[in-house]
């Protein structure tokens, strides 16, 4: 189900109000009921896959906590390789299939290519992680293994978060399904208004920036130098106002349920590194590869020093992008983005001496504008449907510049740019003022006339502006 779509216009207050009014101890089942209704809005058929992760890791977590020693592990590497194993059939099978095949006609081996014809079920890569964190916490003794086998579901398929993250913890999440909610007038506000906000960055900016993005990117070759430029500077906006849109929805919705979901995004454009972009964007993602790839890696090859951490930063990148898609292009995405982060180590010496002397208000936009251009050529590879085609377009930023080709109108109508150069300008203005205290916090503390005045406000542009072609599903829901 779709966040913007009729079906969950109807699907949330129903929701929401029957959480309220039934008692406490059937709110976990209305919310597990209510979470399965939503998967299942679309392919029914794959929940069953859902629930075989969560029996696997639900059993898996008791009897790590019941074991000792070797048979701990042994439990834990079960877990893990099973869930693993669930998510390569439906989502790399075939890639590597076929580059098996390709390598079996270049080497003239007699090799029976088997192709799987399966959907990829949506966000099987969110709750697949999902999941191995809580069973990697209860290993590491950091979380005790939920008995409530209801709850434990429950906290892999939480509606609100359940398609494309933010990617919970344990600690953070279990806990507040046993906890009783009251209902707070502040606290519907402050969920409604953070939810208003993400629906405006989807459907105002992402949704018509995906029109002039996919005019370009859908026919490598047909444009050339200003044109494809911009084309990637506004994906780079798009994925950001959708992913980061889908978060605030998401964190929207379970606030208004008295429920607290980590942020996944802090004003990521800001950065003056690649390396600090990770730490603001997709915070989620980025702290489990973190947390469970990198330092396990830097921990085992702790005598290799500086080697150990270039070979993780390089290992945690490449995962990260194959999570991201199985294709050639999110592989080249991970490792741009591993290779930038690990020359940013090494020159780490080198830099302060050259630039340590330079005043911080001078060096830092430099900084921020060179990482943006960095983050935009990465997303090239990401954007595009081959390694071919990110080329292509590559070497069309070289040539062709034409100021009029942008304003084609069989590009975009004048509308749609001015549109998007108002209101891009606009949400990193409010997220930079509002960044330690967010606008939709504030919003709930003023006098009701000022709440429903920015409501309506904020209604008017999202209905006014907004692209409602067709209902656009979120980018990372296909992961």
């Amino acid at each position: 189900m779709l966040f913007n779509s009729l079906n969950f216009l109807l699907f949330f207050p129903v929701v929401t109000a029957l959480y309220y009014l039934v008692p406490h101890r059937f709110r976990w089942p209305l919310l597990l009921l209510a979470s399965c209704i939503f998967y299942m809005a679309y392919i029914p058929i794959y929940i069953l896959i859902l629930a075989a992760t969560i029996l696997i890791d639900y059993f898996a977590a008791l009897l790590i906590d019941k074991s000792e020693g070797r048979a701990k592990k042994i439990w834990l590497n079960i877990s893990i390789l099973s869930t693993v194993a669930i998510l390569f059939v439906f989502k790399y099978f075939n890639f590597f299939n076929d580059n098996i095949d390709a390598i079996a006609k270049l080497l003239d081996w007699n090799y029976s290519k088997v192709i799987l014809r399966l959907a990829l079920p949506i966000g099987l890569s969110f709750h697949t992680f999902q999941s191995l964190s809580y069973v990697i916490e209860v290993y590491r003794g950091n979380q005790k293994p939920e008995r409530n086998f209801g709850i434990y579901a429950l906290y892999v398929m939480f509606y609100p978060q359940l398609v494309a993250g933010p990617i919970e913890r344990p600690q953070n999440l279990l806990w507040q399904f046993h906890k009783e909610h009251t209902f707070s007038i502040q606290q519907v506000s402050s969920g409604l208004f953070r939810m208003m906000w993400g629906f405006f960055k989807k459907i105002v900016i992402a949704d018509r920036l995906s029109i002039y993005v996919g005019m370009v990117y859908d026919h490598p070759g047909k444009d050339n130098g200003i044109t494809v430029i911009l084309a990637t500077i506004f994906f780079t906006f798009q994925i950001y106002c959708d992913f980061s849109g889908y978060s605030d929805i998401a964190l929207g919705a379970a606030e208004v349920m008295g429920i607290k979901l980590m942020r996944n995004f802090n004003r990521p454009f800001a950065s003056k590194n690649i390396s600090e972009f990770w730490q603001r964007f997709h915070i989620s993602l980025s702290s489990w590869f973190y947390d469970y790839i990198f330092n396990p890696i830097v921990a085992a090859w702790r005598r290799w020093d500086s080697v150990a951490i270039v070979l993780g930063l390089m290992i945690t990148f490449l995962i990260s992008g194959i999570w991201h898609g199985a294709g050639w292009t999110f592989v080249t995405y991970g490792f741009v983005n591993g290779l930038g982060i690990s020359l940013l180590f090494i020159t780490a010496r080198f830099r302060k001496k050259l630039f340590g002397k330079i005043p911080a208000k001078l060096i830092n936009p430099v900084n921020i504008l060179l990482n943006f251009e960095f983050v935009c050529f990465t997303y090239v590879f990401f954007r595009a449907k081959s390694i071919h085609d990110s080329m292509i377009l590559l070497s069309s930023m070289m040539h062709g510049f034409n100021l009029k080709m942008p304003f084609n109108s069989q590009i975009a109508t004048i509308e749609d740019l001015v549109i998007i150069l108002v209101m891009v300008p606009l949400m990193l203005l409010f997220e930079k003022l509002y960044d330690d205290n967010p606008f939709f916090n504030i919003c709930k503390e003023k006098p009701l006339i000022i709440q429903w005045a920015t409501a309506w406000i904020g209604l008017f542009i999202i209905f006014n502006f907004g692209a409602f072609t067709d209902a656009h599903s979120f980018i990372y829901f296909k992961f």
